[in-house]
């Protein structure tokens, strides 16, 4: 099933660039896509699907992806990806602060370029742990560290200055691992890597791909 619905998110500027950019990308990043979904079974949770890009890539042990997407022109065209898979996809508009979906009930959740863009990481985290079953994966293709000293501080000033306002909120200088470390998630694998891999490294060059895993109950983060 898909379905749409109103807005959290409005970057229809950055969408349509986006959307360009990504499929201009997906010789490249396929790839990884086909890295990051390996091996995912039963229910899974995407937080910011974006265009939709991945959902050709989850595997047929997948019984079901719900797809959040809070921005109107990447939803809709997430809705037409979803009626490509070879997996049933329902795509829900919502923001990762607040996932529109009971607790426990995802056997794995999945963000991709999702981190550097939300409100507040702490608690997109928060409630991704809530939705998965205790033991439930985290799968992660994120920016990251990596680079020198005065890439770092070249990081940090655009995240202050101009580069959230060009490219629909996203931050370079944010660190993933550590904020899902952060969150009681235990980190099983993660690979650097920079994109493109040859060239020039730009501030939003350095990614990190990897898995974490939620632990049991007795283990909550606090509010």
């Amino acid at each position: 099933m898909v379905r749409a619905g109103k807005d959290t998110v409005r970057h229809p500027l950055f969408a349509r660039f986006y959307a360009r950019l990504s499929v201009s990308a997906e010789p490249m990043v396929g790839p990884l896509r086909d890295e990051l979904l390996a091996g995912l079974s039963g229910r899974v949770i995407e937080i910011g699907a974006g265009n939709g890009l991945n959902f050709a890539h989850y595997p047929r042990t997948v019984a079901e992806v719900v797809a959040i997407e809070p921005e109107r022109s990447l939803r809709k065209l997430a809705l037409e990806a979803a009626l490509r898979a070879d997996v049933p996809v329902d795509v829900v508009p919502g923001a990762a602060e607040a996932l529109p979906v009971k607790s426990e009930a995802f056997d794995a959740a999945v963000v991709s370029l999702v981190l550097c863009s939300v409100r507040d990481v702490e608690r997109a985290l928060r409630e991704i742990r809530r939705v998965l079953r205790p033991g439930g994966e985290l799968r992660f293709f994120e920016h990251g560290g990596g680079g020198g000293r005065a890439m770092r501080t070249t990081r940090r000033a655009l995240d202050h200055t101009v580069w959230p306002l060009l490219f629909g909120g996203c931050h370079v200088s944010r660190d993933p691992m550590g904020a899902i470390g952060a969150a009681a998630f235990e980190i099983e694998s993660v690979k650097e890597l920079s994109l493109p891999p040859r060239g020039p490294r730009l501030p939003s060059s350095h990614h990190v791909l990897g898995r974490a895993r939620r632990s049991g109950p007795g283990d909550e983060v606090a509010d």
